[in-house]
């Protein structure tokens, strides 16, 4: 079966100074590495035929240059000046062809190219500078013509995905196929706001980013390509391959156009979200989901900036909490957390506190803070967890009190912080809401209200027995006088065939309102 090769495969590699003088042509000239072995896997950029003294001075780096020291005969300084010279421009290496000018290695030049790291070779038999620059040169040619052709394709294709609309995810993962490696996009304090790649390799580099990013900084090496992220003057984060396995020069060219491409991503999506809370939203989603064990959703978390060791965690849910809201009362607080939305209107907020903080005090202090200013916050809150593992049943607890009281917090006169024992009726009503028997029973006892299409005499019903069939309370929450609630509560009593006043029926129609409720919602 024919192999694939990946993008970041396709290119040749660059040649070192070891591959050059593997070729066919140069080990005719039997070379032999008189000085710099040790330096022998510096790339090569360009091949260089010189015989002045001078060629230093014409060099920008990386040539390997070729020369038979002619111009070089009986002048040891000029020997040593000419390799300071070549070190100097950074040359890759210098081959010095014996037999016409020397017969055997000058000590001054050998000696020279020792002291500066700098290889020099000698060939013991005479051959064509000419055929070695014409192979190295072709190669080289080719090589920079498909690293272009790559960078254009990897350009066209990402600029394709912005105009199309696509998110921050599908353009990462795109970097990610032409890499072959883990993609990391941080912030400036190195908290990674999203990857790509392959799920195990990704979590491999998570596991340890805490140590890559205080170590690493921003030195490259061992595949690891930095590329920053900015524009207009300001830089706000850093895209990262990790220990890409192709050519270095083709990772900085592929690094630097996945670096545009996410510039003008996040210059010209249009994205109600930050990079930041696009983060925290997919980490939070995920951790409610719990189709990710969260043990694997761990280095994620810790990469992202929330401390998770040796901590209490605090899972809440606010009902049209507007998550950026959420995160600046989190900072004005400094309380560790994340904040993020969920579907239905719903956001979550996982608090991570130290051990010896008082998890019900902080929470309260949030929720009292998250009221001030505006209408006041329902807060749903799960029991505090010290193992990582129950966060996810947390979040689902404080969700499921969260939906148990929707629409329902101001005739119910709850706490700030709303738990599962505030929720009572309500929150078992919500659990059955899926089952037939508990929608006909809903039905049935709602019949004579439901089919007349009027959410008005339903809406009185509910805040009625909401607030304990307390009719001052329920004539104030709805703007209307005693007499008028009166006759509106002798409709509702008309139209359902019950007593109101007789506990038993009461209950019956509150369960069946609650169950129709929750279906609803």
């Amino acid at each position: 079966m024919a192999t694939t090769l990946q993008p970041w495969e396709s290119l040749e590699p660059a040649l070192s100074v070891r591959q050059v003088l593997t070729l066919e042509r140069v080990l005719a000239g039997e070379p032999e590495v008189v000085a710099g072995a040790d330096r022998l896997d510096r790339p090569v950029r360009w091949v260089h035929v010189a015989e002045a003294d001078d060629v230093g001075v014409m060099l920008s780096g990386g040539e390997m240059v070729l020369t038979t020291g002619v111009l070089l005969v009986g002048d040891e300084e000029k020997q040593a000046e000419y390799i300071r010279s070549l070190h100097r421009a950074e040359a890759a290496a210098v081959v010095l062809g014996l037999g016409r000018a020397f017969p055997a290695p000058p000590d001054v030049m050998r000696r020279a190219a020792e002291r500066c790291g700098l290889p020099l070779v000698v060939l013991h038999r005479p051959f064509p500078f000419a055929q070695l620059t014409e192979e190295v040169q072709s190669r080289l040619v080719r090589r920079n013509f498909a690293a272009v052709s790559l960078s254009e394709a990897v350009r066209t294709t990402l600029t394709g995905l912005i105009t199309a609309g696509a998110p921050l995810q599908r353009l990462l993962d795109e970097i990610a196929r032409h890499s072959g490696c883990p993609v990391v996009v941080t912030n400036l304090a190195h908290r990674v706001l999203a990857t790509a790649g392959e799920r195990p390799a990704v979590d491999d580099v998570l596991r340890d980013w805490e140590r890559i990013a205080r170590q690493a900084g921003g030195r490259e090496g061992d595949g690891w390509i930095r590329a920053e992220l900015g524009g207009r003057g300001e830089r706000w984060g850093q895209l990262v391959l990790c220990g890409h396995r192709g050519d270095t020069a083709a990772g900085r060219l592929l690094a630097d156009r996945a670096a545009e491409a996410l510039v003008l991503h996040r210059m010209l999506g249009g994205a109600s979200q930050s990079w930041e809370e696009q983060s925290a939203q997919s980490l939070l989603t995920d951790l409610v989901g719990g189709t990710v064990p969260a043990r694997q959703l761990l280095p994620r978390a810790r990469a992202a900036g929330l401390p998770v060791n040796r901590r209490t965690f605090v899972p809440l849910v606010v009902r049209d909490g507007d998550p950026a809201r959420l995160d600046r009362v989190l900072r004005l607080l400094g309380l560790p957390g994340l904040a993020a939305e969920l579907a239905d209107g719903a956001a979550a907020v996982l608090l991570s506190l130290a051990r010896d903080q008082d998890a019900e005090a902080l929470t309260g202090h949030f929720a009292a803070r998250l009221g001030r200013g505006g209408r006041p916050a329902v807060v749903a809150a799960a029991d505090a967890r010290t193992d990582w593992d129950d966060v996810p049943a947390g979040l689902r607890e404080a969700r499921h009190v969260a939906d148990a009281v929707a629409g329902s917090s101001a005739a119910l006169d709850l706490p700030a912080v709303v738990r599962l024992k505030d929720v009572h009726l309500r929150g078992l009503i919500r659990l059955l809401r899926d089952d037939p028997q508990v929608q006909s029973f809903a039905e049935r006892e709602l019949d004579g209200l439901l089919g007349l299409g009027d959410d008005g005499l339903l809406a009185v019903l509910r805040t009625y027995l909401a607030t304990g069939r307390n009719k001052s309370r329920t004539a104030q929450l709805h703007h209307v006088s005693r007499p008028a609630l009166y006759r509106r509560l002798e409709a509702i009593q008309a139209r359902l065939g019950v007593d109101l006043d007789d506990f038993e029926q009461a209950a019956s129609v509150h369960i069946a309102l609650l169950g129709h409720d929750a279906q609803q919602r």
